[in-house]
């Protein structure tokens, strides 16, 4: 049996399923970018429910979503809450009907209630205990990204040193975040996946780095890599999207897993996979 990726052309998505086929597992990718029929917003869509017969487990990782710009632009829109809506409702109705153990991607963001974005991850985390499925919280999880309009922090730093020798910031980058490589969250997911059983649904499962980096020292590895002529030229705005919230994660997944990639190795691998693109 296989493992359905619902959103497998995203950030995670295509992380995942690449690792997962490394470790021998069989995967079915599903993700509007591949094609129109494989769009979660359809109602009864017969493409899923033929996916979901074939599948033993399900990564709910599908979502309207990108990086801070995306959001501020974006999230407060009709078109963004409908579309979260709509994937939600649709795919929690069949995965309730197949009865199929399944994770669905939440983010450390779900307790911010001046954030559409987390109020809507709120509420896929109440369907998700109603059908007893497993909730991972992600903290700016980061790898290789190829829509512009989506980029996240470090992809944005990465593409514009690359692209024009300078990191035009779009805060004064002064705000902390958590930063996890997506092999390393591949791993974790995988890991989940073969212990569903054995968590217990009150649990709090944190996937990050556990360790703190401001947005500032994110342009200067991403300078130092690339190289020294690289300019940094921070704003003097603050940060609005999280808006001075700082969580803490529940340390409790480090029971059985943890993060190896640091965040200087990760931003490697990142620039080398975007450079062989290019």
């Amino acid at each position: 049996m296989a493992s359905l990726i619902l959103g497998s052309q995203g950030q995670i998505g295509s992380a995942l399923s690449k690792f997962l086929k490394i470790n021998g597992e069989e995967v079915i990718e599903f993700d509007i970018e591949r094609n129109s029929y494989e769009d979660l917003r359809i109602t009864d869509n017969q493409l899923l429910k033929n996916h979901l017969e074939k599948a033993s487990f399900v990564y709910f990782l599908a979502f309207d979503v990108g990086g801070s710009n995306y959001l501020k632009s974006y999230q407060h829109s009709y078109e963004f809450l409908s579309n979260n809506i709509k994937i939600m409702e649709y795919t929690f109705a069949e995965l309730k009907k197949k009865k199929i153990p399944f994770i669905f991607a939440s983010s450390q963001m779900s307790n911010m209630t001046h954030s559409p974005y987390g109020i809507l991850k709120s509420i896929g985390e109440t369907y998700t205990r109603a059908l007893k499925g497993l909730i991972v919280k992600f903290w700016n999880v980061y790898g290789v990204e190829y829509d512009p309009k989506k980029f996240h922090v470090i992809t944005d730093f990465i593409n514009m040193a690359l692209t024009s020798k300078e990191i035009k910031m779009q805060t004064d980058g002064s705000e902390k975040r958590q930063f996890l490589h997506a092999d390393d969250c591949s791993e974790c997911l995988l890991k989940l996946s073969k212990i569903y059983n054995d968590i217990h649904r009150d649990k709090n499962l944190h996937i990050t780095s556990y360790k703190w980096n401001s947005i500032y020292e994110v342009a200067l590895i991403v300078s130092k890599i690339i190289g020294k002529e690289i300019k940094i030229t921070p704003s003097k705005v603050s940060d609005t999207v999280q808006a001075g919230y700082l969580n803490e994660p529940d340390p409790y997944i480090l029971n059985f897993w943890k993060p190896k990639i640091d965040l200087e190795e990760g931003i490697g691998k990142v620039i080398d996979e975007l450079r062989f693109k290019k």
